[in-house]
Formats: structure tokens, C-alpha cells, sequence
């Protein structure tokens, strides 16, 4: 009993001033408790979406969203200074052709390729590890066209890399496209077909379309003639999100290479398949334009000394059939008051 009143606080014997003391500690160590309290509780929320988002972060990045294709297009950057247009077989072996346009035809089975009239050769067309991949490289000054395995068929132009399987298999038709092309796809809704690039895919339904994609433009231009595509592509944001947009035959759709953004405009789509026939057509474009366009098509640098020269548009066909020469003299008399351009040293086409 003694013990008990020695050590509990009589309150009756406490002064005023010291009651009003120990009621500000009592409130003091209650508020500190709750402050300690909340403080736990808002750092275990903060820190709970903190590793929410690095988890979502890592999965996003965990998450390979590359395709078999785009890693052996990553792995295989294949480049050649070949002036002939180079087929790449599944064993590495290069075949070079010399024709201005060469002619390609794989049988179903990927394992017969046909060139030109006469040529054949044969391959292995499938492994256990996965699909075979066959690169077709056309150099500037040349073009191709070529019949997959699944009866598809594509035009590829100058200056351009068209990566596929010698035989589709799986649920999807993948190609991986650097240049320009125009595709003619055989329909197959069971096996859908993509025209894959960085950052950017064609999902094809079954169409005719031309794609434009050269390393040294800042866009990838897609024209749909017949049919329907969607466009998927990864747009600029956090977690650099995936976005599509469905085409319409008569459009064009822009995607910028930098910005990550899409445009889709109305167009007459016949300039944008005309070479395939050897024409270009123009329409109020702009010459220096033209003469990148003719640059590739010939293979040769044609240098513009005149800013303003270079942006007046021009309107016309021209047969890139004819020599380059041809092609410049029909542009000057087209485009008063005309122009005037000669052959450098290093074999550059400079245009005053």
C-alpha cells in the first residue's frame, strides 16, 4: 500500500501551474505519438508506390517487346558496298545479282528460290530453333522485286534491306523493312502479316501499300491504295506507350521518327507506286525532293547550290527508265527558266 501511494501522483496535491505543465506533456507525448504515427503511414504508402512503379518500370523493361526478326535485324546490320543486288541465304551464302531489276521467287517451302528466268538455288527452310531469316539488299540504282513463300508480293527500291523468313510459320507473317517498298500481300486471316521497323509496325489485312522508310528521312511514310492496314507504333511518353491508328485506301499516314507522333492526310496514291513501273510522277513537289529521289533511283549525289531553287516545285512524269541524263534535260525544260547543271570531278551532279 505504500509502495502504491509512492509512486502515484496525487492530483489534488499538484499546484496549478504544475497541473497546467503536465496536461502540455500528456497532449505533447499524445500528439507526438500520432505524428510518429501518421508519418510511418504516409512514408509505408510512399514507399509502397515507389515500388509499385519500379516494378512496373522493370516488367515494362523485362518485357522484350522485340519479335525474332528485329533481333536478327539488330544483330545482322548488313551493309555492303556492292553496287549488285545481294541475296543472303540462311548459311550466309551471298548471291549476287546483276540484273537493273532483279526478279525473286521462293516455292512454299522456302526452299527452292528462283532468280530471274534461269537461276535456282536451294536451301534449308526451317530449324528447331526458330525461323530461317533471308535478307535481300538492293543497292542505289537498282531494284527489285521478289515472290515470298507465302505467294506475297513486294517491289523493293533502291537503296533498300527487306528481312524475311525463306518460310513463314507460327501465327504471324513478319518482314523487316528498311527503304521502300510496295507490298501486295496474299491474304491469310489466320496468319496476319506485319511490315515491322523500329519503333513502328504495319498490320496488314490485306492490301496493296507502299512504305517508305530510308534511315536518312526523319519519317516512315505508309500509302494504302486498296484494303486495310492498322499502323502500330510506339508513342513518346512515360513508359513509351503503343498506340495504332487503322488506314484508309487514299491515305497516308507520316510517323516522325523523332517526335514519335503520326499525321494522316488525304493523297492521289499513284506517285507513290509508279516506280515500280519505272515512272515518277510529281505534283507540286519540291526539286530538291526530286532529286533525292532521283539520287537513289541512279545512285549518284546531285548537289543543289541554289536554297531557293531547291524549294520551287515542279509538276510532270518522268520515264527513270531513260538515263539521267535524259531525265535532268526533261526537268529543265519543264521547269522555266530552267537550270543549269554539269559533272564534277568525283562524279557529283552539281545544279546552279
Amino acid at each position: 500500500m505504500a509502495h502504491d501511494e509512492k509512486n502515484n501522483l496525487n492530483f489534488q496535491k499538484l499546484s496549478r501551474k504544475d497541473k497546467s505543465l503536465l496536461k502540455k506533456r500528456i497532449y505533447g507525448s499524445i500528439y507526438a505519438y500520432k505524428r510518429r504515427k501518421y508519418a510511418f503511414r504516409f512514408a509505408a504508402v510512399g514507399l509502397s508506390a515507389i515500388v509499385a512503379i519500379f516494378l512496373s518500370f522493370s516488367l515494362f523493361n523485362a518485357k522484350d517487346p522485340n519479335s525474332a526478326i528485329e533481333k536478327f535485324a539488330e544483330i545482322h546490320n548488313d551493309k555492303t558496298t556492292n553496287q549488285d543486288v545481294q541475296l543472303i541465304l540462311n548459311d550466309n551464302k551471298n548471291i549476287s545479282i546483276t540484273e537493273k531489276v532483279a526478279q525473286i521467287s521462293y516455292s512454299n517451302s522456302g526452299e527452292e528460290v528462283s532468280i530471274g528466268k534461269s537461276n535456282s538455288v536451294t536451301q534449308y527452310a526451317a530449324s528447331p530453333s526458330g525461323p530461317i531469316f533471308n535478307t535481300l539488299i538492293v543497292p542505289f540504282g537498282k531494284r527489285s522485286e521478289i515472290v515470298l513463300s507465302d505467294g506475297s508480293k513486294v517491289w523493293l527500291n533502291s537503296g533498300s534491306k527487306l528481312i524475311f523468313p525463306a518460310r513463314f510459320t507460327g501465327e504471324k507473317r513478319e518482314v523487316y523493312l528498311e527503304g521502300e517498298a510496295i507490298f501486295e500481300v496474299s491474304h491469310n486471316k489466320n496468319n496476319p502479316f506485319f511490315v515491322k521497323s523500329k519503333n513502328h509496325e504495319i498490320q496488314v489485312l490485306g492490301t496493296l501499300f507502299n512504305v517508305s522508310n530510308y534511315n536518312d528521312d526523319n519519317a516512315i511514310y505508309t500509302v494504302l491504295k486498296s484494303g486495310s492496314v492498322q499502323i502500330n507504333y510506339t508513342s513518346k511518353t512515360l513508359f513509351n506507350s503503343e498506340k495504332n491508328i487503322k488506314m484508309k485506301p487514299g491515305t497516308k499516314v507520316t510517323f516522325n521518327k523523332t517526335k514519335l507522333d503520326v499525321k494522316e492526310t488525304n493523297v492521289d496514291v499513284e506517285p507513290y507506286f509508279s516506280w515500280r513501273d519505272g515512272v515518277f510522277i510529281f505534283k507540286n513537289d519540291p526539286l530538291k525532293s526530286i532529286m533525292k529521289k532521283i539520287s537513289r533511283y541512279y545512285d549518284v549525289e546531285i548537289i543543289i547550290t541554289d536554297n531557293a531553287r531547291a524549294n520551287e516545285t515542279f509538276s510532270g512524269y518522268l520515264d527513270v527508265k531513260d538515263s539521267i541524263e535524259s531525265v535532268l534535260e526533261t526537268i529543265k525544260e519543264t521547269e522555266p527558266p530552267g537550270f543549269e547543271y554539269k559533272f564534277s570531278a568525283d562524279h557529283k551532279i552539281i545544279i546552279n
